[in-house]
């Protein structure tokens, strides 16, 4: 009966072994440094990067549009600088309006 009972000893020692390994490459994938939440965080942080670069695209198209009409056309070169600069010609008067 004892040579029974230290190999059923020996399974159970190595049963353990083997769960306790199991747990710890469980909590690894989950938790690790590649993990699945890691793996989550960094796909999150890549989709907002993506919809930053495309906005960033869409702003520089727009601003080579801009230049390229104050490039072309005197016109569009007064009216941005009487809107945004607040210039005016020589001979012109600037009249403000009370706000109320």
């Amino acid at each position: 009966m004892t040579e029974r009972a230290f190999p059923s000893l020996g399974r159970k020692i190595g049963f353990l072994g083997l769960g306790f390994i199991l747990v710890v490459l469980l909590i690894a994938a989950v938790f690790g440094r590649k993990g699945l939440i890691e793996i989550g965080r960094v796909r999150r942080q890549h989709a907002a990067l993506v919809q930053e670069i495309e906005r960033l695209k869409n702003e520089k198209s727009r601003l080579e549009k801009d230049l390229a009409e104050l490039e072309k056309n005197p016109a569009a070169v007064e009216k941005e600088a009487r809107e945004k600069l607040g210039l005016i010609k020589p001979d012109e008067k600037v009249i403000f309006r009370k706000s109320r």
